[in-house]
This record gives C-alpha cells, sequence and structure tokens, in this order.
C-alpha cells in the first residue's frame, strides 16, 4: 500500500510539471518553389527559342501564334465551312507526333483516328487547344512546347521528359453535343 501511494504521489508531482511547447518546425519550402519556378522558365524559353529558330527558316509556311502558346499553320483550310468544335462536341481526328528535328515519333496509322469530347475528356492541353481552331477537313501542323504537351514526364513511353512535338492534325467531323 506505501509503494502505491509513493507511486500516485511521484504521478502527481510529475504530472503537474509545466508544459513547455517545442519551437515549429521551420520549412524553407519558398525556396524549393523559387528555384523550381527558375527552372522551368529557363525550359520554357529555351523550348520557345528552338521553336522560334524553326519556324524562322521555314520560308515555306505562314506560322500563326495560337494566344495559348503555341504555333501553327494549316496544311488544309476550308474557307468555305465556318463551324469550329464547342465545348461538349464530338470530334474525330486523325494526328501524328514528331519530334522538333521532324523525326516521326507516332506516325497517324500507330495513334489511329480518335474521338474525343471537346473539353470534357483528356488530352494533352495543346491538342485541346489545337482541335477548336480547326473546321471538319482542314488539317493543320501544330508546334507544341513541353508544357503543353506531354510535359515534365513524357508519355512514359517514346517522348521524353520535357520534349517539345510537332503534330499533324485533321479534323474529320464534328458531331454537335446535343446537351446545349
Amino acid at each position: 500500500m506505501r509503494f502505491f501511494i509513493v507511486l500516485l504521489f511521484s504521478l502527481i508531482v510529475l504530472g503537474c510539471k509545466k508544459v513547455i511547447p517545442r519551437k515549429p518546425v521551420v520549412i524553407k519550402s519558398g525556396t524549393q518553389i523559387k528555384r523550381s519556378i527558375a527552372i522551368n522558365q529557363q525550359i520554357k524559353a529555351f523550348e520557345e527559342d528552338q521553336i522560334l529558330k524553326i519556324i524562322q527558316n521555314d520560308t515555306i509556311h505562314t506560322y500563326l501564334n495560337s494566344g495559348n502558346g503555341f504555333w501553327y499553320f494549316y496544311t488544309q483550310k476550308d474557307s468555305l465551312n465556318s463551324k469550329t468544335p464547342k465545348t461538349g462536341d464530338l470530334v474525330n481526328f486523325s494526328y501524328n507526333i514528331k519530334a522538333l528535328d521532324g523525326a516521326t515519333i507516332y506516325p497517324k496509322a500507330t495513334l489511329k483516328d480518335k474521338d474525343y469530347r471537346i473539353d470534357k475528356e483528356e488530352l494533352i492541353f495543346g491538342l485541346r487547344e489545337g482541335l477548336k481552331l480547326l473546321k471538319v477537313n482542314e488539317s493543320a501542323t501544330f508546334v507544341f512546347p513541353s508544357h503543353l504537351a506531354y510535359g515534365f514526364y513524357g508519355d512514359l513511353e517514346k517522348i521524353s521528359r520535357n520534349t517539345p512535338i510537332i503534330s499533324e492534325v485533321t479534323l474529320n467531323s464534328i458531331q454537335e453535343n446535343i446537351d446545349n
């Protein structure tokens, strides 16, 4: 019994000790984020420089700036048709993917025709925005910097990380969204 009283007294004395708060852990995440931003800005500037050199050296085509960070030119333009796809429309298109040096990474035969619901399904940002510029039976060649293509990770198969691409796209059909 005496042992129990001593133990209880010890717990009370030790339990009443003043709580000393620990100092917060300092995380310097701002430094890491700033460094990451600087690296990404350098990558973007380098890729844009490469793309602009290609555009300057190509005297055959007239490139247009999309306003979304990529460039393109029409290989087949339809001046009579005025309908472009809108959000929710189902489009069918064919495309290929090339490296900036023109080497084919994925030919059209490998990628096959693709159905895509505008802004409702997953697709690289550049193609999502590029398809909205085309009319049925129009073809265009798009030049995408890596951040509008497969980005930091690549496609985990043939396209490595931070790789700008060229894609020749033909819009085959547009089915209007009946839910509009």
